[in-house]
């Protein structure tokens, strides 16, 4: 059975890193020093990693790896 993500790619920063604070962690390491600035509160993590190119396949799975030590 695959387990379900908790975080998805339509969730913004803001979300992700409110709900699941170890995520910070993620964001700052895949460069994303946003994690404290207006952006983050409307930008999504799909958004942020276009913007930023990077793997979001990866992204996420790091993300969600975080997310479940929160």
């Amino acid at each position: 059975m695959k387990e379900s993500l908790k975080v998805s790619k339509k969730m913004t920063i803001g979300e992700v890193i409110k709900k699941y604070p170890k995520t910070i962690f993620v964001f700052i390491d895949y460069g994303l020093h946003c994690v404290g600035c207006s952006v983050s509160g409307g930008e999504s993590v799909e958004e942020a990693a276009k913007a930023h190119r990077i793997d979001l396949k990866k992204f996420l799975k790091d993300i969600n790896k975080a997310a479940k030590k929160s």
